[in-house]
């Protein structure tokens, strides 16, 4: 069940490791506008919009984003656009620019070319249900430990690296690691003895 955007907030600034909430680093994350996150996070309502609108915002955020990280130049980016989606490189400027809303289809493959995990979605979803998205897998960060870090705490292991600090061969790290698993994960077998 997921939760609404108010309930995850209280429960994040419950926490002390989530009372963190960088507006800057969230719009990052949402393709939001920093006023929009901050708004959000003060309770109040973001600016309405339509889903055109989001979507053609939310490219356009994520292709500059995508220009400051990699310093390609748009022409470079509209080329890269061009062959993995199959449109033409006029069609890819015009998307990436936010002065064309992309199709179903071409919004599949921006979210595979950006890497959104969200899919379709980054690009539609209100900004309350965006900004919530980013916020609830925090949360499950925090409230969900990772069950390996916690075993390494729980006997006082500070860091391990068995591929580089151990003289295993990856054979037998292999051998390690299934014999870890199989004495924590049931196997069929013992499943049907009981």
């Amino acid at each position: 069940m997921e939760l609404p955007l108010p309930e995850t907030l209280r429960r994040l600034r419950e926490c002390p490791e989530g009372s963190d909430l960088s507006p800057k680093e969230l719009a990052r994350e949402t393709a939001l506008p920093e006023r929009t996150v901050r708004a959000l996070l003060n309770g109040r309502a973001a600016p309405l919009d339509t889903v055109e609108e989001r979507v053609c915002a939310r490219v356009r955020t994520l292709t500059e984003a995508y220009l400051v990280r990699t310093r390609e130049r748009m022409g470079d980016l509209v080329s890269a656009v061009h062959r993995e989606l199959g449109v033409s490189e006029v069609w890819a400027r015009k998307i990436l620019k936010g002065e064309k809303v992309p199709s179903v289809s071409l919004l599949h493959g921006l979210a595979r070319f950006f890497r959104v995990e969200a899919g379709e979605s980054f690009f539609t979803a209100p900004a309350d249900a965006a900004l919530n998205r980013v916020l609830l897998r925090r949360l499950r960060t925090i409230e969900e430990p990772d069950p390996v870090q916690a075993l390494m705490e729980k006997y006082g292991v500070v860091r391990t690296d068995l591929r580089s600090h151990c003289a295993m061969t990856p054979e037998q790290l292999e051998k390690l690691l299934a014999g870890v698993i199989r004495s924590v994960v049931p196997t069929k077998a013992a499943d049907d003895e009981r």
